[in-house]
């Protein structure tokens, strides 16, 4: 039988396999002391290749917890698609958490060293932020990651980089064939939506598109064999550039089909409220989030449904609920969640793991979240946002959120420019349906993952490599 990833059997291999093979079993006896080295002889990906026919392996890179969940589903769409495929996935950023559960079920495997950073993952926001990951360890973090990276590199088996520019960067840098997801930047944010900034706007029009020179030359390069990027209008912009960029959709769309709303939140109104994930930060966002609700006393029942994911925990949030004057009641039949909470009219829900069940039942987003926020203005829910002091959600990052949402998203100064706006909203469906409508307009439609994931196949992987 051919082997599908176009190279020869195990007979015939070329001198570098088993080069690459004592690579990769370096570089999992030198994460052992970080605690992240998978435990010897369980990871497919070092496997003996003599013994049996070479299979097609891919390597993902991803810098965020947003990237780690656009690669995690079109990760998904391929082992669907060719189970066979061995994938690795290095995330850059924390510890690749969203990728967990696909590890413990055996067909993805996380490599190389792993550290949460003070910032986040958002140290270019400032050089505060940059000092901080220096001294936590960003720069030997950073040298053994790209280690890795050429490493992988050096057999010619392809890169998929999903993100920004150190994915990109990283994936042409290791030699190897690689593709691109570019997830940050889109040309809306020049184009069209308030908050306009003459400067930045001037800059990106005389380039043609929101990203840069050098990134282009990156996707350009003759080892680049797939660059996709959110939405059509970037598309154009680069294949004005010379790159061949498509955009076959957005992964963030997938899997958020909206629930039947159960019968008992049907006669309150339904506020999802989302504070982020990253520690500290997401637990101020919280109790900022909740003060801003307060300014707005409830004057009908209510239902704040806050859904996380691991962090922050139960254990983290009670205490900003208490002092918020909430109490704990009994949960409702049928809404998921792990505990429920009362303060005068207004019932507010947890649900660790719940946002994809509870994000369509809202009217109306409370958010200092990223990529979470998109994913509910994709779903036809205006938001508020209340920027603050970061590392990640400040107000630079929720005024350009909100431009590349064509105004879905609406940053409030204050708790109680919150509080307000939030009545107005609850009061004007008209209002809500139009800025519904622009929302979905920029996420665009499901299925991005299913047609990225053929895309995957088709240009990295079912060509000889090399």
């Amino acid at each position: 039988m051919n082997d599908p990833s176009g190279n020869p059997p195990a007979g015939g291999r070329s001198e570098a396999a088993p080069r690459f093979e004592l690579g990769v079993k370096d570089l999992q006896s030198s994460a052992l002391p970080l605690g992240h080295a998978a435990r010897p002889g369980a990871n497919p990906l070092a496997a003996d290749r003599i013994s049996r026919p070479q299979q097609p392996r891919l390597l993902l890179l991803s810098n965020g917890h947003g990237e780690d969940l656009i690669g995690l589903r079109i990760l998904q769409a391929l082992h669907q698609r060719r189970p066979q495929v061995l994938i690795g996935v290095l995330p850059l950023v924390g510890e690749g958490e969203t990728y967990r559960q696909a590890e413990q079920e055996g067909w993805l495997h996380r490599l190389g060293p792993r550290q949460r950073l003070p910032s986040g993952g958002f140290s270019n926001q400032s050089l505060s932020a940059l000092l901080r990951d220096l001294g936590a360890g960003l720069g030997g973090l950073s040298w053994r990651q790209w280690q890795l990276v050429r490493r992988w590199g050096a057999s010619g088996e392809p890169i998929l980089a999903v993100g920004d520019l150190l994915p990109l960067l990283l994936a042409w840098a290791s030699g190897a064939p690689y593709g691109f997801v570019g997830t940050p930047k889109s040309d809306y944010t020049w184009r069209s939506g308030p908050g306009r900034d003459p400067i930045a706007d001037c800059y990106h029009r005389c380039k043609g598109s929101e990203w840069d020179p050098w990134e282009w030359s990156l996707m350009a390069d003759r080892r680049a064999r797939l660059v996709a990027v959110r939405d059509g209008l970037t598309a154009r912009g680069l294949r004005r550039q010379g790159v061949a960029a498509l955009a076959p959709g957005n992964p963030m769309m997938d899997q958020l089909d909206r629930r039947p709303l159960p019968e008992v939140l049907g006669q309150r109104r339904r506020i999802v409220l989302l504070c982020g994930s990253r520690l500290p930060e997401a637990l101020a966002n919280a109790r900022r989030l909740l003060a801003g609700l307060a300014c707005s006393p409830a004057r009908e029942p209510q239902v704040v449904l806050c859904p996380t994911g691991s962090r922050p925990s139960r254990g983290d949030l009670e205490p900003i609920l208490r002092a918020q004057g909430y109490r704990e009641v009994e949960l409702p039949q049928g809404c998921g969640g792990s505990s429920a909470w009362q303060v005068q009219q207004r019932l507010l829900l947890l649900g660790p793991g719940c946002f994809e069940r509870w994000a369509g039942w809202g009217e109306v987003g409370l958010a200092t979240a990223g990529t979470a926020t998109e994913q509910l203005v994709g779903l036809g829910v205006p938001v508020l946002s209340l920027p603050g002091p970061g590392p990640q959600f400040k107000r630079g990052f929720a005024q350009r959120q909100s431009r590349l949402l064509g105004g879905a998203v609406h940053p409030c100064a204050s708790g109680q420019e919150l509080a307000l706006e939030l009545e107005r909203l609850l009061r004007d469906g008209q209002r809500r349906q139009h800025l519904g409508a622009i929302g979905r307009q920029r996420m665009g439609t499901s299925g991005g993952s299913e047609r990225l994931a053929e895309l995957v196949d088709r240009r990295l992987l079912a060509q000889p490599q090399g």
